[in-house]
């Protein structure tokens, strides 16, 4: 089967953000900065921040986006302030499948800047790409049930919630098992 694979483009901006994809001298540090102010609010959803990455590990993952960016494979874009140039966090198009196509959203935000509709801003505009652009036939969000914060964005942006997955995934901290919310829009 013969597919497309398509490019993201490097920059995007927003009325208030710019996101661009990775990977510039020092992004790493600024990254693992706003991982360490935000690890409380993280912990309970992410995997990898259990035990909090090392600058080297933090860097070996953001070259890694990078070389996966441009193989077309996952898009993993930083997220700046217009105003200030301040970071405000991560979101990307991952587990890509280029047959369908299709993709998820994913997403995390520095917690000192959560609350100020910067995420909802951002996936908005990704979704649009997603369609416009990237021609995704289907792009999904997929959160923890009890995860309110990330659950609230695709609710605002009017996705579909498809349906709830019980015990369909391990908790950040593989502790116990949880449910997982299918948010969707299709083309």
């Amino acid at each position: 089967m013969n597919t497309i694979r398509r490019k993201a483009p490097k920059s995007v901006q927003t009325e208030r953000l710019c996101l661009r994809a990775p990977f510039k001298e020092g992004d790493s540090l600024i990254i693992h900065q706003a991982i360490i102010g935000s690890i409380k609010e993280l912990k309970p959803w992410l995997p990898f921040v259990q035990n909090i990455p090392t600058k080297d590990e933090t860097e070996r993952s953001w070259q890694t986006a990078y070389h996966k960016f441009n193989e077309r494979d996952y898009f993993r874009y930083l997220i700046f302030s217009k105003e200030r140039n301040e970071f405000i966090g991560v979101a990307s198009f991952e587990n890509v499948d280029w047959r369908i196509p299709k993709c998820e959203i994913g997403y995390w935000i520095n917690t000192k800047y959560s609350g100020n509709g910067y995420m909802t801003e951002t996936v908005q505009e990704l979704i649009k790409i997603g369609i416009n652009q990237m021609k995704f036939n289907r792009i999904e969000i997929r959160c923890e049930s009890t995860n309110i914060k990330s659950r609230a964005i695709p609710e605002k942006l009017g996705l579909n919630l498809e349906g709830i997955l019980k015990n369909e995934d391990r908790s950040a901290d593989g502790s116990k098992l949880t449910d997982t919310c299918i948010y969707s829009i299709t083309t």
